[in-house]
């Protein structure tokens, strides 16, 4: 048998070994490894687009109300209710310096009870500014816009939710009285709005209780002048160095005035979702179990099949060493081609789900009204590579056989 220099003697093997006749006993054991490594990746694959999908779909709403970053009075006790702090231009010019802020705007809020059509519902308005960012409500609006706020003048226009819309019997257009409890007084002082638009994000614990408006009102409401909010809202570029840069905004404000994450606003949410990684690590332990098992028992079935093949090979002086190379190749090359499926299968269907939104949910229930999926490449390579290197780990123990087969016997097997 001519072997060439070039080309190494256990790949050269396996290469002859794979155009042989598949008709044989190991053919049907091939299929299901192939079958048992695509379907395992692929589960993995959508698993990973699904929980990366959902914490950002949710993370992005509750950033959306919240924002990344908060700087407000130390003594503001998560309490819609606030002590106001002056605004200051330089901070505020120093932060957007920082590298990583993307916006900086202004907020205040207040407690107040609405009624209408019999109908009576607590809520919490959000005062904003002229410097608001609205991109986070271009697509949550579901009847009417959004508005424009001016310095000069205040403005009566409103959005609420959907919730409450559907609570309180009211459409855009409508008018709609707040009531709300002075700083000194214990009378409810009332306010008319205009509703300009119904906003619906699915995050239920905000959508039955927030009202968007001019931060003019509240500044009246509690006596304040103008120079005067609850704090300010920070954007960033990159949710992963919120904790950082909420550090970095921390070390340049002054004492009386603390820096909040948002990850410290709502910990519950966020713990929540830290929580759904270990579902993910869960079934990708599991998958590659299985996947690894069962091409341990294809790895054996092949052993048995050539068992004549290795006998032959130890005559002609090839060692253990070689020829459980020749199997670890051709298993490698099993598992390459389930994986190529399983790439296939998995990103296939995440993009089918992305673009189309076939899977629905219960937005009462999960937050969101479809199932999101966000492919990463950086998951999608280590999958793949983790996938790779713990089957080919689990086949150096089944492979040892071929150390206990002798030519003699083997020869003779048949």
């Amino acid at each position: 048998m001519f072997i060439p220099q070039e080309m190494n003697f256990e790949l050269f093997i396996t290469k002859r070994s794979l155009t042989k006749d598949k008709d044989n006993i190991s053919g049907p054991y091939i299929n299901i490894a192939v079958i048992a490594i695509a379907l395992g990746l692929a589960v993995m694959i959508i698993s990973v687009a699904i929980v990366t999908g959902f914490q950002h779909e949710i993370r992005n709403k509750v950033i959306g109300f919240g924002s990344h970053i908060q700087v407000t009075s130390y003594d503001f006790n998560r309490s819609v209710e606030s002590t106001p702090i002056e605004i200051n231009p330089s901070l505020r010019r120093s932060i957007e310096a920082i590298d990583g802020v993307v916006h900086t705007q202004v907020f205040a809020s207040k407690a107040g009870i609405v009624k209408a059509n019999d109908a009576i519902q607590g809520i919490v308005m959000k005062g904003i500014g002229s410097d608001y960012d609205w991109s986070f409500f271009k697509d949550k609006i579901k009847v009417g816009n959004t508005f424009q706020i001016h310095d000069s003048a205040k403005t009566n226009f409103i959005l609420i939710s959907g919730k409450l819309a559907d609570k309180l019997d009211l459409n855009i257009g409508d008018d709609l009285r707040v009531y709300f409890v002075g700083m000194d007084s214990k009378q409810p002082r009332g306010r008319k709005f205009l509703i300009h638009g119904i906003y619906e994000t699915g995050l239920e614990e905000f959508d039955e209780s927030y009202i968007i408006g001019d931060i003019g009102h509240i500044r009246q409401l509690n006596n304040w002048n103008d120079n005067q909010i609850a704090g300010y809202e920070i954007l960033i570029d990159d949710f992963d160095n919120v904790e950082s840069l909420a550090d970095q905004v921390y070390g340049m404000i002054d004492y009386d005035l603390r820096a909040t994450h948002i990850k410290e606003m709502y910990p519950q949410i966020f713990d929540w979702l830290n929580l759904q990684d270990m579902n993910v690590v869960v079934i990708i332990v599991l998958m590659i179990l299985v996947a690894g098992i069962t091409m341990v028992s294809t790895l054996l079935v092949l052993i048995l099949e050539r068992t004549n093949t290795i006998g032959l090979l130890k005559a002609m002086g090839a060692r253990n060493k070689s020829i459980r190379k020749i199997f670890i190749y051709n298993s490698i090359y099993i598992i390459g081609i389930g994986m190529f499926w399983g790439n296939i299968a998995g990103v296939g269907m995440a993009l089918l789900q992305d673009y189309t939104r076939l899977i629905p949910l219960s937005e009462e229930s999960y937050y969101v009204s479809y199932v999101p999926v966000q492919l990463d490449l950086t998951s999608l390579i280590l999958l793949n590579i983790g996938t790779l290197v713990v089957c080919t780990l689990m086949l150096l123990i089944p492979s040892h056989i071929v150390s206990r087969i002798t030519p003699m016997k083997a020869i003779r097997f048949d």
